[in-house]
């Protein structure tokens, strides 16, 4: 049922488009299961109902715990009792069952009174609800109007589309009509009766308005995008420049450290022996043999260095020594021979 109600709006739909192609399709819809909950005379006949059917179903229990209790009183005497009295009253115990079971069907049934004072409920309030829908929908220039509590399923709806309040005001002022005994409570109750038409004008210039602010917050947003991959650039370069920096600053280090390697080892040229033999070693033995040569040098330099210390410190505590323990001085001591022979 519900793909065959699908199949048909959409076919209408579609119908439809070519036709109101010019000024667009309105569609709008109702909510009946909201209405009819804002609808003082539905609420209160549903309450009577309500209490009606409570009090079937409490009439129902309270023969079926009788049924019950019967059934036990049986099965309790059925050592006392022939057969045929065992049968005579399984029978009328099967009888009043099957007219409680009757009774509840008759009730609750498909057709019984329950379904039947619902509608007789709800069908005067559909009417007004109908004649209300179809008096707002040409007012407002609705193409289709749907009911969002019915078989159709809505899988998305704008709240702009829903037009119960709408309807309720409508049901509201109708009974204030009927309810209305004095001539200013009707002259009131038909200066309240006033649904706004649609402005197509207005309504085409906040379509427009929507529009721009659409492309508006789609603009800021690529705006957004570019400035963060600017910056994404921009803090990239700074880190690519960063490293460049630090890498030239190290490979100048190294320079520097060569550089000095290649004075010391010019300044012990005249304390080794200059060979001029025709070198016939590969690239990489000479690499290693320079490399060998500075490992050299640098172990001899630690080595002297280490020696000059040793001397510092060695003359240090020398005069340390000599401060502390003094030489006696032995001019003092002698005694002046020529002033005695004198």
């Amino acid at each position: 049922m519900k793909l065959k109600v699908l199949f048909l709006v959409a076919t209408v739909f579609m119908l439809s488009i070519s036709s109101f192609a010019q000024r667009g399709v309105r569609i709008g819809y109702i909510d009946t299961e909201y209405i009819l909950e804002n609808v003082p005379e539905y609420q209160q006949a549903t309450s009577q109902l309500e209490t009606k059917v409570q009090k079937w179903k409490s009439e129902i229990e309270q023969q079926l715990g009788g049924i019950s209790q019967k059934r036990k009183d049986l099965s309790n005497e059925k050592a006392l009792l022939t057969k045929e009295l065992i049968s005579e009253r399984e029978e009328d115990i099967a009888f009043e069952e099957k007219e409680i079971l009757d009774y509840q069907q008759k009730r609750f049934g498909p057709n019984g009174d329950l379904m039947i004072q619902k509608k007789q409920l709800i069908q005067p309030i559909q009417d007004q609800i109908f004649a209300a829908v179809q008096d707002i929908a040409e007012k407002q220039k609705y193409d289709f109007v749907f009911d969002k509590s019915a078989d159709v399923v809505m899988l998305y709806s704008a709240k702009r589309y829903d037009f119960s309040e709408q309807v309720i005001r409508s049901l509201t002022r109708t009974a204030k009509r009927t309810q209305a005994t004095s001539r200013s409570e009707k002259r009131a109750a038909e200066d309240e009766d006033v649904v706004i038409e649609v402005n197509e004008e207005l309504e085409a210039k906040e379509k427009a308005a929507d529009d721009r602010r659409d492309v508006i917050l789609n603009e800021r947003e690529e705006r957004k995008l570019a400035a963060q991959k600017r910056r994404d650039s921009i803090i990239e370069s700074r880190n690519k420049i960063r490293e460049d920096k630090l890498n030239n600053r190290n490979q100048d280090n190294v320079d520097l450290e060569e550089d000095a390697d290649d004075t010391i080892e010019e300044s012990t040229v005249g304390e080794t022996p200059i060979t001029t033999e025709v070198n016939s070693k590969t690239p990489e033995e000479v690499a290693e043999e320079r490399r060998q040569e500075k490992l050299d040098d640098r172990a001899r330099r630690k080595l002297e260095l280490e020696e000059r210390k040793q001397r510092i410190l060695d003359e240090r505590q020398r005069a340390r020594d000599e401060r502390e323990n003094p030489k006696p001085d032995t001019n003092a001591d002698t005694p002046d021979t020529d002033e005695g022979d004198n």
